[in-house]
């Protein structure tokens, strides 16, 4: 240890220098890596067709995924003798491999690429410019490109860039009446493959001011998509979305996403019994564009187990015939496209290689917003270098459906409908230390009449027809039925004329307004109608999901009580609920609305004299809300809005609150006991100040709307009143 002594050594010159989620030479291995990104796009750019063969033979020579662990079975030399069957446990007819066919007898490629379809990636997490060419390409194919959570400009609905699946998430960002009216397809998302325990987290330095438009926001906010705990605890509370989506929009099919994990077969079979038309299956390495990069690793499993599970499951249930099954997770070639096909899949949808097919150069900077090919990121600067073009990601699922159609043929099989259920034609590792016989079984039984082996796919064309509305509303207002509507949709470009309507109504009407607000979108556009244009008295108790998505123009009074979902995704329209005329009981005492009212509400009122249960406002981010008592959790991730509360709350109040304001009338002094501090703030109400206005505007309001006996106790005694309200709000704001 003396003077010039050389340092000790350490052993290793260097920490390993990590490779968890960035390519590094001497790391992990990794699918996308320098020289295949550059075969891929290189190829697309300039249409070779042989390079785009080395860069999937590269791919699937990499044994880093189950699928690369399995081979196709060699193919007979001559056709299968037709008396040659053996029963394996599973008392399935083992298929003989078929003799190859020449390339000619498979299916085209435009028979193979409207099974190709976008993930689901949201404008926010993607520029508007990649977002935008995905739905460009994708709608130039004949295929479907997905919103993602995020919500669309209107200014696409009807368009070329108009994305024909739009996803419902937990946090309802960006859905009216009119977004769910201008898709083909309704996606449900339970939960997304790159981290199925959290949902979706949008930074708020992505947050700029088209993103937090479009997600109805304040900019520079973090918005979170949190897991569907909110407003689905079970397949009942499922079916009732599904019945809800189908109402509002008939035309398009509801799909709902689930991960791959244990157990999911018996999830896939309670989505088929709830009427979905499709089943996702996501698998655990799905990219996100948004999110820190942690979130990404040690959560899920692969797509390949989760699927088979479904596919089996439901055969096994007789279930299969009804649904279609898509898969989801880091698909880049034909074989993986073929495999998934055996597996049970009809559909296959793509992410992560759709961008690298626009440029994306995996540095992984989504989540810092400093993506440097413009792709995801909302940096002006940065947007500006996208090179991308619809044509490059066109080339690439023509060039994929021209594999698949290679593969096929080296099968013996006629199309992709043929390899569905076949895992015959696999054949699992020697000596692996994993076990691949129940992701090979194929379920028992399994009739192609029944959805197994070789089957046709469900039809994409939706077979459900709702009746459009059970209390006929549609036909006393637009009665010469295509009348009316703006001239783009096809419309005179009349408005309707006033007009005010009175019904009865009951429990078993579920989803009144729904089907109603789907054709005011279709024929009026974003905007619905003019303020006043349609009231409709109730007397009854109203079933679940009651006005929702109810648009701007229509006003809905309800003298009775309501059941869960009041007001979901309200898109401007006006809601009052009261007590019936000639009740004796004091509404301030007694529920009188269900949980979850208002949930994703963007514009419009709700007045409710009465108390509603938990959940109230979840996710408002624009309408005006006012219930005179709320239970758990109310105004939990509410981005914009106002509220006022005259009666007790439960707890968690404001929980993940990041905009709008609230009013709380705090009569027994424990409201600072009961809301999340950690989220908002409290502050009391001056005379003479603009909260002060504010909070006379709502409360007689909401006694011109009710007729409530509270609202009217509180304005006759105001310098009383006013020291008894605090103003809730969000902590980042204050």
């Amino acid at each position: 240890g003396g003077a010039g002594a050389e340092p000790p050594s350490l052993g290793t010159p260097s920490l390993p220098p990590g490779s968890l989620y960035r390519f590094r030479a001497s790391g992990e291995s990794h699918l996308w890596t320098p020289s295949r990104l550059a075969d891929l796009r290189l190829a697309l750019r300039t249409s070779d067709y042989t390079l785009f063969k080395r860069f999937t033979s590269s791919v699937d020579s990499s044994r880093v995924t189950l699928r690369s662990l399995l081979s196709f079975t060699p193919p007979a030399s001559q056709p299968p003798s037709t008396n040659q069957s053996t029963q394996p446990p599973n008392h399935q007819t083992t298929k003989l491999p078929n003799p190859p066919l020449p390339l000619e007898s498979v299916e085209p490629v435009e028979a193979i690429l409207p099974r190709f379809l976008g993930g689901a990636m949201s404008m926010g997490s993607l520029s508007p410019e990649a977002h935008e060419t995905i739905a460009l390409a994708l709608n130039g194919l004949g295929c479907m490109s997905n919103s993602g959570e995020g919500g669309e400009d209107p200014a696409r609905y009807g368009t070329a860039k108009n994305s024909a699946v739009k996803q419902v998430a937990s946090a309802r960002f960006g859905v009216t009446a009119a977004y769910l009216r201008s898709a083909r397809d309704l996606q449900i998302k339970l939960a997304q493959g790159a981290k199925p325990g959290e949902g979706g987290h949008l930074p708020g330095h992505k947050v700029d001011a088209l993103v937090g438009r479009l997600r109805h926001a304040r900019p520079g906010t973090s918005l979170i998509s949190p897991p569907p705990h909110h407003d689905i605890y079970s397949i009942e509370d499922l079916a009732q979305l599904v019945h809800d989506l189908k109402c509002v929009n008939p035309a398009a099919r509801v799909s709902v996403k689930l991960v791959s994990e244990a157990g999911v077969g018996t999830i896939a079979a309670g989505v088929a019994k709830a009427h979905a038309d499709a089943v996702i299956i996501s698998g655990f390495d799905g990219g996100t564009g948004a999110a820190p990069l942690s979130s990404q690793k040690h959560a899920g499993a692969p797509w390949e187990p989760g699927l088979a599970e479904a596919h089996q499951t439901l055969l096994l249930n007789d279930l299969r015939s009804r649904v279609r099954l898509q898969v989801d997770g880091q698909l880049r070639t034909g074989r993986d496209i073929v495999i998934a096909a055996i597996l049970g899949a009809d559909e296959f949808a793509f992410g992560t290689s759709m961008l690298v097919s626009l440029g994306c150069v995996q540095c992984r900077h989504c989540n810092l917003n400093a993506c440097p090919v413009g792709i995801a990121t909302q940096d002006p600067a940065l947007r500006a270098k996208f090179a991308g073009k619809p044509e490059h990601l066109q080339t690439y699922f023509r060039f994929l459906a021209q594999e698949v159609r290679e593969i096929l043929a080296s099968l013996g099989l006629p199309s992709l409908a043929a390899a569905r259920g076949r895992t015959d034609l696999l054949l699992p590792p020697e000596n692996s230390p994993f076990d691949f016989t129940a992701l090979l079984s194929g379920g028992a039984g399994g009739s192609p009449a029944k959805g197994g082996a070789g089957a046709p796919p469900p039809s994409l064309t939706p077979v459900w027809s709702p009746t459009l509305d059970p209390l006929a509303l549609l036909p006393a207002i637009f009665p010469s039925g295509g009348a009316g509507g703006s001239p783009a949709n096809g419309g005179s470009g009349a408005k309707p004329l006033p007009l005010r309507l009175a019904r009865p109504i009951t429990n078993s009407h579920r989803s009144i307004g729904a089907s109603l607000a789907g054709e005011i979108a279709s024929r009026f556009g974003p905007d619905g109608l003019p303020d006043g244009t349609l009231a409709i008295d109730f007397t009854g108790t109203a079933g679940q999901s009651f006005a929702a998505f109810l648009p701007r123009g229509v006003t809905f009074n309800l003298h009775g009580a309501a059941n869960d979902y009041l007001a979901k995704s309200l898109s401007g329209g006006i809601v009052a609920v009261a007590p019936p005329p000639g009740a004796t009981f004091a509404p301030e005492d007694n529920t009188i609305a269900g949980n979850v009212v208002a949930y994703g509400a963007t514009t419009g009122s709700v007045f409710i004299s009465g108390r509603a249960g938990e959940r109230f406002g979840v996710r408002n981010s624009g309408a005006t809300l006012v219930a005179e008592g709320v239970g758990d959790h109310a105004l939990e991730y509410m981005t914009g809005g106002e509220a006022l509360i005259l009666g007790p709350t439960g707890i968690n109040f404001g929980a993940g609150m990041t905009g709008g304001e609230a009013f709380v009338l705090d009569l027994d002094g424990d409201f600072d006991l009961r809301c999340n501090l950690d989220s908002v703030d409290l502050h009391s109400i001056l005379p003479g100040t603009p909260e002060e206005a504010t909070l006379l505007r709502l409360l007689r309001a909401h006694h011109a709307a009710t007729s409530s006996p509270l609202a009217r106790r509180l304005l006759s005694d105001w310098p009383s009143t006013l020291p008894r309200f605090l103003q809730v709000l969000p902590a980042s704001a204050s």
